[in-house]
């Protein structure tokens, strides 16, 4: 435990400058008093660590010392290469750099451990999109968009989106303008200036994560129809992290989405299959009644609206009983209606007349 904490010690001198005590005990989760013992022992070994006193003091290595990769181990190395997989980086544009970097790190790994780029190529892949979903090209503006990322870069972009709808958390008309030209389906493009914080990937869609007029807003690469990179740069706040506020920002997205609630009852079957129908997060966020004596429970489910569940809960066939709200009961008996018209043998007359709610001529998606 020790020695991995003194290599640890070691790399953060390398990459830190002068660094205070404090700063280290914690970032390594120990005393400052195991910081003193450690830096001690580093001496001792060999290690040029030297102190500096004053406001602006601390520790630092002499200048050029550097460590070598000799220190990996096994486990350690394919990790690092696992950590580097293709695909996201090449629809970065960063295919060629990874490349080269790893063959670089590979090259400075001691012998028995050179192959662990190809082990873990070997053991290990990442298939980013869902089932059933055509691999899909990446976004004309990703390459462009992850060099503004890296370099500060203020960018100017045309975002196409719902007319009215505001940019994902902020307001509509905050830090832009909108165009006077609309698409089909009400659409409309509006225009952003951004500092461009970073870039999710989620699902086989990349994402934008942005600051405009002070607020930060997330907006979909795929639905960017232009886009510039000033000259201007941009100071970002160095407390902002990705992974934290992305998290964040998510699970309030889903939240919002799933703003209204039904009720039904589940058959054993239909409470296994529940969580194949609808969002993880319903499931997590549903309140569940004690089953029954024939084992059906009554289910109290977040959904996002009547229409959506209505396609969701068809999937659990004739495990699911909607009790509430009455309008997606009444459009479960219409779907029920003309399942059993459908499959009815001939000898059976059709009691649902044109017309009516599961009539020939009935329009789902207008009940809806």
């Amino acid at each position: 435990m020790r020695a991995s904490r003194l290599i640890s010690l070691v790399l953060l001198l390398q990459a830190g400058g002068t660094v205070t005590a404090a700063e280290l005990a914690e970032a390594l989760e120990v005393s400052e008093r195991t910081i003193y013992r450690d830096i001690l022992a580093l001496s001792a070994a060999g290690v040029p660590v030297y102190s500096e006193q004053g406001r602006a003091g601390g520790y630092r290595l002499l200048d050029g010392y550097r460590t070598k990769l000799t220190g990996l181990s096994r486990a350690e190395a394919e990790a690092l290469f696992l950590s580097g997989l293709p695909g996201p980086a090449r629809d970065m544009g960063l295919g060629d750099v990874l490349a080269v970097a790893e063959l670089k790190v590979a090259a400075a790994l001691p012998a028995p451990i050179r192959d662990a780029s190809s082990r873990a190529r070997q053991r290990f892949h990442l298939d980013v999109p869902g089932w059933f979903e055509d691999p899909a090209q990446p976004p004309p503006w990703l390459a462009d968009l992850a060099r503004a990322v890296w370099d500060d870069r203020v960018i100017q972009l045309r975002y196409e989106r719902r007319a009215g709808r505001p940019d994902a958390g902020g307001r509509t008309d905050a830090g832009g303008r909108t165009d006077d030209r609309t698409v089909a389906g009400r659409r409309e493009v509006v225009a952003r200036t951004v500092e461009p914080y970073g870039l999710v990937l989620k699902n086989g869609g990349w994402y934008l994560v942005g600051r405009v007029a002070g607020d930060l807003r997330v907006y979909r690469v795929d639905k960017i129809a232009e886009l510039t990179v000033d000259e201007t740069g941009f100071t970002r706040d160095v407390e902002f992290d990705l992974g934290a506020f992305w998290a964040e920002r998510a699970d309030e997205f889903v939240r919002r989405v799933l703003a209204e609630r039904v009720t039904i009852r589940l058959t054993p079957a239909g409470l296994r299959t529940l969580r194949h129908a609808v969002e993880a997060l319903a499931v997590r966020e549903a309140h569940f009644h004690p089953p029954d004596e024939q084992g059906r429970v009554v289910v109290d489910l977040p959904v996002e609206s009547v229409a959506v569940a209505y396609t969701q809960l068809l999937r659990l066939g004739p495990d699911v009983e909607v009790l509430e709200p009455e309008p997606l009961r009444d459009l479960m008996r219409s779907a029920a209606d003309r399942m059993a018209a459908l499959y009815r043998s001939p000898e059976q007359p059709n009691t649902v007349a044109p017309g009516e709610p599961g009539g020939d001529d009935a329009d789902v998606g207008d009940a809806a």
